[in-house]
């Protein structure tokens, strides 16, 4: 196990959290990243990113995230593979704050949460295998791969409503399908979308399985005012019922949204002093790699200057 007492912890091995890892340790920092899985989060899922800078020709999610903890290595960072339980915050605000995990606790000036959220799934057959073989929850990330095929949207929300606009863009005809009978995005998403000839609605409906072999074939669908039962011909399936920020350990200990994602001002500091947030558990527009990446530089570079405030150092 490495010693227990650092400058700044991070918690999650995302692309958020290990840019800031890559950020903090080339600044001197002794810094410990806690990741309960793997280093990576949503990127090691994503197939293929075409819009990541630097890269022309595209490169694997996994890829990235290989390199990203390269790096982060290479100036020192320590990685402990553990899960984060709690985050307690002292009573005087600027002394340690201490993680504690399944496997021990740790001590930090500073503390950046990068812990990510999960897209919701809708868990029903076939979803998990044909995960990135036609079934995708980013329309950003994956909608180039579907030009002139037939997609299905599944969701009625805001994002379920933007991303099937968005997809339009690509795909020959994208069906959203939504368990109510009108949709709950804001009225210009609406109209948007109800005015876009690729879009076609599928009210009160529910997915109930995706087939396919090697890839998605068609989607399941069962009505749920007459409980009659059809099979919806597409390439792809993307789901968009929600997102659920890994932000349990901070509730009540930070600001949260309605969502549950934490509050932060440009800096990345949450309501905590010495504490702060980025990419995915953020509350925030856009959810990329890139802009994670960038709210991990901000929060190292943040929460390197607070510490400096706090002990003293002042540089010329």
């Amino acid at each position: 196990m490495h010693d227990s007492v650092y400058d700044i912890i991070i918690i999650g091995g995302g692309p958020a959290g290990l840019t800031a890892g890559i950020y903090a340790s080339r600044s001197r920092m002794r810094t410990l990243l806690v990741e309960k899985m793997g280093c990576g989060g949503q990127a090691v899922i994503t197939d293929w990113l075409e819009n990541y800078p630097g890269f022309p020709d595209g490169i694997a999610g996994f890829e990235l995230a290989g390199k990203m903890e390269e790096q982060a290595r290479k100036f020192g960072l320590a990685l402990e593979f553990d899960e984060v339980c709690e985050l307690v915050l002292p009573a005087n605000q600027d002394d340690d704050k201490i993680i504690r995990t399944t496997g021990g606790e740790y001590r930090a000036s500073a503390v950046i949460v990068a812990s990510g959220a999960s897209h919701k799934m809708l868990n029903v057959p076939g979803e998990v295998p044909l995960r990135g073989k036609g079934v995708s929850y980013c329309a950003t990330c994956d909608g180039p791969f579907f030009k002139d095929k037939d997609v299905a949207v599944i969701g009625g929300g805001n994002s379920a409503v933007q991303e099937a606009v968005y997809l339009t863009r690509f795909a020959g005809t994208v069906t959203l399908i939504h368990r109510r009978d009108r949709l709950r995005a804001t009225h210009i998403l609406q109209e948007r979308a109800k005015a876009n000839n690729k879009i076609r609605f599928v009210w009160n409906s529910v997915v109930t399985e995706i087939k396919g072999a090697d890839r998605v074939d068609s989607v399941c669908v069962r009505n749920l005012i007459d409980n009659s039962a059809s099979d919806i011909a597409v390439n792809g399936v993307f789901v968009f019922v929600g997102l659920e920020p890994h932000s349990g350990f901070a509730r009540g200990k930070l600001d949260l949204d309605a969502g549950g994602y934490i509050s932060t001002d440009d800096t990345m500091h949450t309501s905590a002093r010495g504490v702060f947030a980025c990419g995915d558990v953020r509350e925030k527009l856009l959810r990329q790699v890139v802009t994670a990446a960038g709210e991990g530089a901000t929060a190292a570079f943040a929460a390197q200057e607070y510490i400096e405030e706090v002990r003293g150092i002042a540089y010329k």
